[in-house]
């Protein structure tokens, strides 16, 4: 069944939901900035007992801000953002349930298997958490990476999703065209995850309502969950309470 899984997403050292289509070195185009810090997010979220939420670091000056979130929740989130092998251990040892790693894999715009490797020696593909976020092209979806500016080679189909499944514990896929946007979801993509998708897979891009994680859960026969950030009150949106998202998550349990 779909859950809603939450997120804290983490720019310039404060918790932020922007349009991650923008993101770049000079800033990115940004929907909210909170008042409060990660840890009020974390606590939050531990609050309800919501699992399997990510804090993302988005670019550089959010290590303070993220270690504060992991301690108020230990192994209650999810943490990526700069992940490699030399710092994935940190971060566990820190309170993170799982680690998140996208750009790292890649070397010169290509998959690297060594480095998948490399970076599992020291978390186990249990700990592990591919962030396959993408962009649509002429033929389906591509990963992207580098704070999803650079376009790989790399495609969201059947046949990678099916290969990289055995190495990871899930999967984390931003739909980075719609990200922040609160346009609807990509249907197309969130189908195919559902029909290919053999581990839990978190889709993220564009959520506005509640009627949002229905459609998800008809799409994909309820093997997708859904991250809603700037149509979620707490986040400073009228689409969708927090509140509901609870209620919906408990109604599965």
């Amino acid at each position: 069944m779909t859950d809603f899984r939450p997120c804290i997403d983490l720019h310039q050292g404060q918790v932020k939901q922007i349009v991650g289509g923008s993101l770049n070195d000079k800033g990115a185009d940004t929907n909210f900035v909170s008042s409060h810090d990660a840890a009020y997010y974390a606590d939050l979220y531990k609050q309800h007992d919501l699992t399997g939420g990510h804090v993302i670091a988005l670019g550089p000056g959010n290590k303070e801000q993220a270690l504060a979130a992991l301690a108020a929740w230990p192994e209650g989130l999810q943490f990526g953002g700069g992940i490699n092998h030399q710092n994935a251990e940190e971060f566990l040892q820190a309170g993170a349930s799982h680690v998140i790693v996208t750009s790292y894999l890649f070397e010169d715009g290509q998959f690297s298997w060594k480095r998948l490797e490399q970076i599992k020696s020291v978390t186990g593909s249990d700990r592990l958490i591919l962030d396959l976020s993408c962009r649509r092209t002429a033929q389906g979806w591509n990963i992207a990476t580098d704070r999803w500016q650079t376009l790989t080679d790399t495609a969201v189909n059947a046949e990678n999703l099916n290969e990289l499944s055995a190495h990871c514990a899930e999967f984390l896929i931003h739909a980075a065209d719609v990200e922040g946007l609160q346009s609807g979801i990509d249907q197309e993509l969130v189908e195919l995850l559902g029909q290919h998708c053999t581990i839990p897979v978190t889709y993220a891009g564009g959520a506005r309502s509640l009627e949002d994680l229905q459609l998800v859960e008809k799409l994909s026969a309820g093997k997708v969950d859904l991250t809603i950030g700037s149509a979620l009150d707490i986040f400073g949106g009228a689409g969708v309470t927090l509140a509901e998202c609870i209620e919906w998550n408990n109604r599965r349990k």
